[in-house]
């Protein structure tokens, strides 16, 4: 599971919505991807059953980049405890995203294959995406 190797503050504040993603909206490394369209927080556990989806698919051919990291972690206080009493202890770690973030980047696949592997690893994440691919994609030079 992803999780930040230390921490600055261990048990932050949950910050504030922002209207769009400021960086890493454009494709960096691959030629395919899927951007959010909403913001949401996503947990370690969802990244990892998104990338166990694509890898499964693609049969381990192509390369794949996870642009989103976990290293925001959230509280939850244990079930039947009254109100007060201090913040929760840390229950796992999340990447809060915005609409426009790349999640995730494929390379070295055919578009069908890689269309079909992101759509399945869409569906293991809680926010609506959209497919995109490099603008400067040339199909007949690759699979």
């Amino acid at each position: 599971m992803l999780q930040p190797k230390r921490l600055r503050y261990r048990r932050p504040s949950d910050g504030h919505p922002r209207q769009y993603s400021k960086r890493g909206n454009q494709l960096a490394f691959g030629s395919f991807g899927i951007k959010t369209l909403e913001s949401k927080w996503i947990t370690a556990r969802q990244i990892e059953a998104a990338r166990v989806a694509v890898t499964r698919y693609m049969q381990r051919q192509g390369q794949i980049w996870l642009r989103i990291f976990p290293d925001k972690p959230y509280t939850r206080k244990p079930a039947d405890v009254r109100m007060g009493k201090g913040k929760g202890d840390v229950a796992g770690y999340v990447a809060p995203v915005h609409p426009g973030r790349i999640l995730i980047e494929v390379d070295g696949v055919s578009f069908d294959i890689a269309k079909e592997a992101l759509r399945l690893a869409a569906q293991k994440l809680p926010v609506a995406t959209k497919f995109v691919v490099r603008r400067d994609y040339d199909p007949t030079q690759l699979v």
